[in-house]
């Protein structure tokens, strides 16, 4: 049975991580169709720093407390269904919604799914991103064997999967990086490494997936003509006119720019699953932080030059 207070992470103003604080909050009451979950940890993603640093208020709204988290790996505490059975490990995420990072979350059971056997709770928690690399490169690029894939963040969260589940698929990969990460991006099986500062004449590529968010214009020169770019992030500095020139090119024929923000369920969990008991995709831990460093977590990644993901483990 679980407590009835539990620890979680929230802040109460825009800010640097430092606004970050671990308190103490109710354990959640699972409504119908929810898991309650003892969480083991949570990846830390780029989306909630910009929610917390205040660049997203246009959507974000001024309304505090607010929580971080949106992904997790935990044990099935209640109730129990033909799916789920108490201390099943399971990995997920919380839909449109953050507040992962706490001991303690009620999750719809069509978000979650098993942990892969062999993983642990930290292990798993560097993979969740990975259904935004299967959703972008299959699904809304539809890659090809053979294509030219560029991977722009290739030792990120979501970079770092796209690499390997890009070479999965038989694309010819190409990772952008910073100078000091481009031997994990050849250790990915990217068949070129790049710095990214210093780039070069890159050539033309069928499939580009940009995790950044800026400079999208000059990258889009790069798509070949039945060229496809998916972006998973915008600029944060000028929100509007970044998502604005997506929407501008979004209709084309040939050359086109999507935008999408991952919004998993269990078969894409499952599909994740699968690729990585085939071997075809590994977990990158970068660092992993107790839940009451998570400004540490979240100054970290803000940081950058992140080698995959880094992870909160909640003890």
């Amino acid at each position: 049975m679980a407590p009835t207070s539990m620890l979680l992470a929230t802040y109460d103003r825009y800010g640097p991580p430092e606004v970050l604080s671990v308190t103490t909050g109710p354990v959640p009451r699972p409504r119908p169709g929810e898991i309650l979950v003892r969480v083991r940890a949570v990846s830390v993603n780029g989306g909630e720093l910009a929610m917390r640093a205040g660049r997203l208020r246009p959507f974000s709204g001024r309304r505090f407390p607010k929580r971080v988290g949106i992904d997790l790996v935990g044990e099935v505490v209640a109730p129990e269904t033909g799916r789920f059975a108490a201390g099943d490990l399971v990995w997920g995420a919380l839909g449109r919604r953050m507040g992962s990072a706490a001991e303690y979350v009620a999750v719809r059971a069509e978000l979650l799914d098993h942990v892969p056997a062999g993983l642990d709770a930290v292990q798993a928690a560097a993979l969740p991103a990975g259904t935004t690399a299967i959703t972008a490169l299959r699904d809304l690029a539809a890659l090809a064997p053979g294509e030219r894939l560029l991977v722009r963040g290739a030792t990120g969260g979501v970079g770092y999967v796209a690499v390997q589940l890009g070479k999965a698929m038989g694309a010819h990969v190409t990772g952008l990086a910073g100078a000091a990460n481009l031997d994990l991006v050849r250790e990915l099986g990217a068949d070129e490494a790049i710095d990214y500062r210093a780039p070069g004449n890159l050539g033309r590529f069928d499939v580009i997936l940009d995790t950044v968010g800026t400079g999208l214009p000059a990258f889009r020169r790069l798509l070949g003509r039945r060229g496809r770019m998916v972006a998973i992030a915008f600029d944060p500095g000028r929100p509007v006119s970044s998502l604005g020139y997506i929407a501008a090119h979004a209709p084309r024929r040939r050359r086109w720019v999507r935008f999408f923000s991952g919004n998993p369920t269990a078969s894409l969990f499952a599909e994740l699953g699968r690729w990585v008991a085939a071997g075809a995709i590994r977990p990158q831990v970068d660092r992993v932080f107790p839940l009451a460093d998570v400004a540490a977590a979240h100054r970290a990644l803000e940081q950058g030059g992140v080698r995959g993901k880094i992870v909160i483990e909640v003890p």
